[in-house]
């Protein structure tokens, strides 16, 4: 009793040296490919306005303006419930949350867009509105009136655009920089990408920017928007969008489906042009697979469908919006675009109700597996992963709080960090 037994083993410490020597490289590799989740809270949308358009109170006026919607449509939680479909036992605290967001904080990612929400400006126009964009940008940060995320959508790299697009970057990042610095929420957005070259271009304006300014290397990171279908599938056949995450050498943060332009190319009518058509489906399947453990986050595209005009038009848009968020959010896509304050409650009431019914089980469902008891599941680690992913995903966009996870698992914000595998 107690004594350790020898087993009989047959191959030898030089052997498994020999192994690893050989895997070494792929050990790197993979290291370096696949580093996993940044650690970092993901928006769960991003709010495009045009630069034009865009003021130093943007982001209080969408909340603002959402609020009002909510008022003249859906004045309780009751209404909204009807109009969505929320389940009773949901309605009112996910109404309450969704105003209380609302006026907290209704947006949690703005880009300023200089793309094709601008359009061709002469470029005296375009130089002051990048210089503007820079001013109000930093003073938002330093007020604490700005959106967690912000950033531009310049030009893409296209022969035609390119050259303005570059200028544009820069007034923008040097207009910062003279404000004072990068803020920590900069997101940067490269459109229209169809070869991995074009990312590759993108690194060398951050590489020379970050030299020329003082910065540490890779400080400046960006979005590739998956709107053509070069970028999905390549000439010779095989995933472009594959090469273009490794092109872009670590800085990519997240791949952005761009609906319109995307279904476009593919043929698709105006009328059916949605994120949840085929062919939108399949870019989005090939982004999410090139994308999965590198640390490189999706965003859906969106609906150009607005709520505005009477409340029966209002209602049927909101009813579109909602089941299209929730639609992207049970295939993973935890993000997408907004393009009108309206959208806002729907947004959100789509992502706290996911949330929320799904809290319990969830705690449950962990609970059993750190505790190694039996349940109505057995669940392996990677899927305590995606529970401690879910319930974090939760936390950060306020659809759930801290005391409803610790309470029934245990397990503080560290504790489901290092479940889902985050690295910050």
């Amino acid at each position: 009793m107690g004594q350790h037994r020898t087993v009989a083993t047959t191959f030898d410490e030089a052997l498994k040296e020999r192994i690893g020597a050989s895997l070494a490289d792929v050990d790197a590799d993979l290291a370096r490919r696949y580093p996993g989740d940044p650690g970092t809270r993901q928006p769960v949308h991003t709010v495009y306005v045009p630069a034009d358009a865009f003021a130093a109170d943007t982001v209080r006026s969408w909340g603002d303006q959402a609020l009002a919607a909510l008022d003249a449509h859906a004045p309780d939680a009751a209404a909204l419930a009807a109009v969505l479909g929320i389940p009773d036992g949901l309605a009112g605290l996910v109404y309450e949350r969704v105003r209380a967001k609302l006026g907290r904080e209704p947006v949690e990612d703005l880009r300023i867009d200089f793309e094709d929400g601008y359009g061709p400006r002469p470029d005296a126009e375009e130089d002051a509105a990048a210089a503007r964009a820079a001013r109000l940008v930093a003073r938002a940060y330093e007020n604490g009136t700005a959106a967690p995320y912000m950033g531009i959508r310049m030009k893409c790299m296209e022969a035609a655009v390119r050259d303005r697009g570059i200028r544009t970057l820069d007034i923008f990042l040097t207009g910062l920089m003279e404000a004072g610095g990068l803020p920590a929420g900069l997101v940067l957005t490269l459109p229209k990408v169809t070869y991995a070259e074009q990312v590759t271009a993108m690194v060398r304006l951050a590489e020379e920017f970050e030299k020329a300014r003082g910065l540490a290397a890779g400080r400046i990171r960006f979005e590739i928007q998956i709107e053509t279908t070069q970028a999905v599938l390549g000439a010779d056949g095989r995933a472009t969008v594959a090469r273009m995450i490794d092109a872009a050498g670590g800085r990519a943060t997240s791949l952005h489906y761009g609906t319109f332009d995307y279904s476009a190319s593919c043929g698709v009518g105006a009328a059916q042009q949605s994120p949840d058509h085929p062919v939108a489906d399949h870019a989005k399947a090939v982004m999410q697979v090139a994308a999965a453990g590198t640390g490189v986050r999706l965003s859906d595209g969106s609906t150009n469908v607005l709520p505005v005009g009477p409340t029966r038009q209002v209602h049927d848009a909101w009813r579109l919006h909602h089941g299209l968020v929730r639609r992207a959010l049970e295939r993973a896509y935890y993000q997408g675009w907004d393009m009108h304050p309206g959208h806002l409650p729907t947004r959100y009431a789509a992502v706290y109700a996911f949330y929320r019914e799904g809290l319990a089980q969830a705690a449950e469902r962990l609970t059993a597996y750190m505790q190694r008891v039996g349940g109505s599941v057995l669940d392996e680690p990677a899927t305590a992963r995606a529970l401690s992913g879910y319930l974090l995903r939760g936390l950060d966009c306020g659809a759930i709080d801290s005391a409803e996870v610790t309470g029934p698992t245990g397990l503080a914000r560290a504790d489901l960090d290092l479940l889902a595998g985050r690295a910050g």
